[in-house]
């Protein structure tokens, strides 16, 4: 077994395809319409589908924003240095909500931003993204 894809409903499609392509560095996958049951989907990622774990954009139609509840935590990015990841992200237009830096009580560098729709996105430096936030 291996974990596929995390899904997210979008008020925008292509606001949020633009945000996880451009400001993220993920790339379009594929992208599909249900005229039927009236929605669109968009699959990103860093790799293809068969050998990586990718999100899926799911756009409702007609539904601009959703209630984001108390339940969903973050989607978690490694990434190489945070703080070069921040610098691009705000140069490319991108929200950084925490700004790079120790995690409380550890060594493991992160940073939060934002995407379009208000969904949580951590960063965490690669060299210690596989050991917990601890350090």
């Amino acid at each position: 077994m291996r974990l596929l894809h995390t899904m997210i409903r979008v008020g925008n499609l292509q606001r949020s395809i633009d945000f996880y392509t451009n400001v993220l560095g993920m790339k379009l996958l594929r992208q599909s319409d249900n005229e039927a049951y009236k929605y669109s989907l968009a699959f990103l990622g860093y790799g293809e589908e068969s050998e990586a774990t990718v999100i899926e954009l799911t756009y409702n139609w007609g539904v601009e924003s959703y209630d984001m509840g108390n339940a969903f935590g973050h989607l978690a990015i490694e990434v190489d240095d945070v703080y070069s990841a921040c610098d691009q992200i705000k140069a490319a237009g991108g929200q950084v909500t925490r700004e790079p830096g120790p995690v409380k009580g550890g060594t493991t560098e992160i940073a939060f931003v934002r995407d379009p729709d208000g969904y949580a996105i951590e960063l965490i430096a690669a060299k210690g993204a596989g050991q917990g936030l601890e350090g």
